[in-house]
């Protein structure tokens, strides 16, 4: 039986809105994914960083920044022991800086992707996608990298609609 896994980063603390600085106790990314898991039988996975970036958000760019021009590895809370019984894998993030934040990429270099279908969701404040399809093609060689959808972080919370038509022409829905 063919198995989906949500795996997520998602950033709570300040976040930009259409912009303006709001606190939020749920990020973006999150709100959409907690949204999928009423949609689609998949189990789920929050990447989270051992030494998460700053509440602030202006800080937690520049940290952002810093690691992406390092090519930085952060290292996670924790980790999947396996994937090898996802045969899809729904990556869910925010656009860091034109791409995905590096514990994504921590995240795919983790494991072995050959064979498995790659689903990219992006939360996103007008920048889409980004170079992140890409990158996920360099990292997980072997994947099918499906097309990715862009998600307005503003409107993260009425997504429901684009989500389950994305869902629906992956054959998940």
């Amino acid at each position: 039986m063919a198995k989906t896994l949500i795996a997520f980063f998602s950033r709570a603390d300040e976040n930009y809105f259409s912009g303006a600085m709001r606190y939020v106790k749920v990020g973006n990314t999150e709100i959409v994914v907690n949204d999928m898991k009423d949609m689609i039988e998949a189990d789920t996975f929050k990447i989270e960083m051992k030494n998460p970036y700053s509440p602030v958000y202006m800080t937690c760019i520049e940290e952002a920044k810093r690691d992406l021009q390092s090519d930085a590895r952060p290292e996670l809370t924790n980790y999947l022991e396996s994937i090898d019984d996802y045969d899809t894998v729904i990556l869910a993030y925010p656009n860091y800086w034109g791409t995905m934040p590096m514990a994504v990429y921590t995240f795919l270099d983790r494991y072995d992707f050959t064979g498995k279908t790659i689903l990219p969701l992006c939360t996103n404040e007008g920048s889409g996608m980004g170079s992140s399809v890409q990158q996920i093609k360099k990292l997980a060689p072997g994947a099918d990298v499906k097309k990715g959808l862009p998600v307005n972080g503003s409107n993260a919370a009425n997504a429901g609609k684009s989500v389950k038509r994305w869902l629906a022409d992956n054959g998940l829905a």
